[in-house]
Parts: C-alpha cells; structure tokens; sequence
C-alpha cells in the first residue's frame, strides 16, 4: 500500500512538474500530450519498481502492435496497451472475472495489481495495468539478462523476446518515444521508378510470389532506412544478395536487398533512425556470395508484419508513395 500510494504522489508530481516546465526542444514540436502522458508513467513505474522506462516502453509498444495484427484484441482504452485477459487479471477460477479487489484478485490467483493507491485493481486502468507488468518484470532483476528471462518466462517465444529488447535499445538510444516517422527509402534527386510488383511470380530459387517492391535506380544510389529501429540482420542472402533488414517500433521488419554494399560501420545491432544512409543500390543475389548482375541494379524493398505468433509479409507500395509525397511536401518547407 505504501508503494501504492508513493506512485499517486510521485505521478501526481511530474504531471505538475511537466506541465509547469516551458515547452522547447522536442516536445515543443508536440501537438497530442500522448508520448508525454505515456512517458511519465513510464518514468513513475521506473521510480518505484526500478525497472527501467525503455523497458517497459518496449513492452508497452509491442504489445501496441500485438493489438494491430491480432483480431482478438480489442484497441486500448488509455495510454497503456498490454493485454490481460479477464482470466489472467482475476484470476482462472475466479467466480468473478470482472473483479477489481486486489485480495480476492490474488487468493484466486490473478496477477491485477492496484498501482495508483486506489484500493482498485482495474485492467483497464493505464498505472494498474503497467505497475502489474513491472512487478512481474521485477522479480527476475534488472540486468539485460533478467529482462531476457523474464520475458521469455512471459511470452514463451524467442522472436517476441528479441523485438522487445530491440524495441528498448531503440528507446534507450533516442531517449524519448517520438520514434515512428517514416522516410522514402531514396533520395528524392536520384533517378529512380517504381511500380507495385508485390505477389508477382518468381522462378528463381523455386515457385514463389514476389514479396515486396522493386525500387530501380542506378548502381550506388544511397538507401535509407524507412524507420527508426534496430538492426537485426545485415550480410548474405542468396536470393536477396547483400541485404540490410531493420525492425521497427510497429514490430515491423523491413527488408532491403540486392545492395551493391553497406554503409561503412553498419553491424547487426545497431540502432539507426528514418532517413540514416544504410546501404546502396546494386544487382547482387540469385546464387552464392558475392553473385552480381543477374538483373539491373533496383532495391527490393519488403516489408513483414509480426503478430507475436507467425511473420508474413504484405505489399509496401501504400507505404512508399506516401512516404514519397511526405517527402516532397518536407522538401518545399
């Protein structure tokens, strides 16, 4: 009860705090409080539990894009989007699955937890909701590798617990949660065209569809990172050559092949934002590496949805015109 109430006097303070602060920098730039609003629960959860912020950003964010990809997922109702199901909040044998009570809440075995001093435990209530997550969170520790640990405990998949913590280097890098802008993936002075070619058939390599857009352009044309995100895989692919994929804060990945090289530095792991010079344009793939000029120079641009069980890929042309409009309309500025 204690820390419950310190969470009420500590929110309580930084919401004043922030409000009282003049608005430069940044978060002048900001026309919704909502990356503001989630920010400072964030940093209250943090006081009290002493899990970091960018954690539970991160956690927060995937489970965003969980609510996107998956129809059993109703949109969130606050700020928070981590998902509890009546059963996991209350309790699997607990008469009532609407139950707020904290104690019957946990004799039943439920996790809800009352995080703002209340004496309610409402899953649908923004501190409730992120003070249970932290609380699990902070039984394993606090080191890189309990963060690790405890999310594979929570959700049992490799790939989940990997976009998450990719999702938090992302945050602790940036520091802040403006990071989902998009950029075209060229320059808008190179000489280049493109058309939607998603689910057009390919023969090399076996019957397959074509999962992306073919962006064509001249050898060397620089290409830049769609995203902000982190870097989960660079080097050799044999259909797509030397290829650069980045994961986004949507849990999107985003896949750039057929590069006659990298940027000078880029590794697997690195944390780059939208617009960043990641590779450039080439004709390499289709056979063992280093394999070149099976086709004219062009970037193969994919884009692959995660829904915290399965991967698929869908058609990023809606995307890159966008971007592409956004782009000049930025340029005239």
């Amino acid at each position: 009860m204690h820390r419950n109430r310190l969470f009420f006097i500590v929110l309580t303070i930084l919401l004043c705090v922030q409000w009282l602060l003049p608005q430069t920098g940044h978060a002048a730039e900001q026309t919704d409080t909502t990356y503001e609003d989630r920010f400072t629960l964030y940093k209250t959860t943090e006081t009290l539990t002493n899990v970091p912020w960018y954690y539970l950003a991160a956690v927060d964010t995937y489970e965003r894009g969980l609510r996107k990809a998956l129809r059993d997922r109703d949109e969130e109702q606050g700020l928070i989007s981590i998902f509890y199901s009546p059963s996991q909040w209350a309790g699997p044998l607990n008469p009532d699955l609407g139950d707020t009570n904290p104690l019957s809440i946990s004799v039943f075995g439920g996790v809800g937890m009352d995080g703002d001093g209340d004496g309610i435990a409402d899953r649908f209530n923004d501190a409730d909701i992120l003070y249970t997550f932290a609380h699990f969170l902070e039984k394993y520790g606090f080191k890189q590798e309990d963060m690790r640990i405890a999310l594979w405990e929570y959700y049992k998949r490799e790939q989940s617990v990997n976009i998450v913590q990719s999702h938090a280097k992302t945050y602790k890098t940036f520091g802040h949660l403006d990071l989902h802008k998009h950029s075209f993936v060229m320059p808008l002075h190179a000489n280049y065209s493109y058309r939607s070619t998603w689910g057009a058939k390919r023969g090399w390599g076996g019957r397959r569809i074509h999962e992306g857009t073919d962006l064509f352009a001249g050898y060397g044309v620089p290409i830049q990172s769609a995203s902000y995100g982190t870097v989960e895989l660079i080097g050799w692919n044999n259909y797509g050559g030397w290829r650069v994929g980045i994961r986004d804060l949507d849990n999107n990945y985003h896949y750039y092949a057929h590069l006659s090289g990298f940027e000078k530095g880029l590794k697997k792991g690195d944390v780059v934002k939208a617009g960043q010079v990641v590779g450039y344009c080439g004709s390499s793939g289709y056979g063992k590496p280093g394999t070149q000029g099976k086709f004219p120079p062009h970037l193969h641009y994919g884009m692959y949805r995660d829904n915290g069980v399965t991967e698929w890929s869908f058609d990023p042309y809606p995307l890159l015109k966008s971007w592409e409009r956004q782009a000049y309309k930025d340029r005239k500025k």
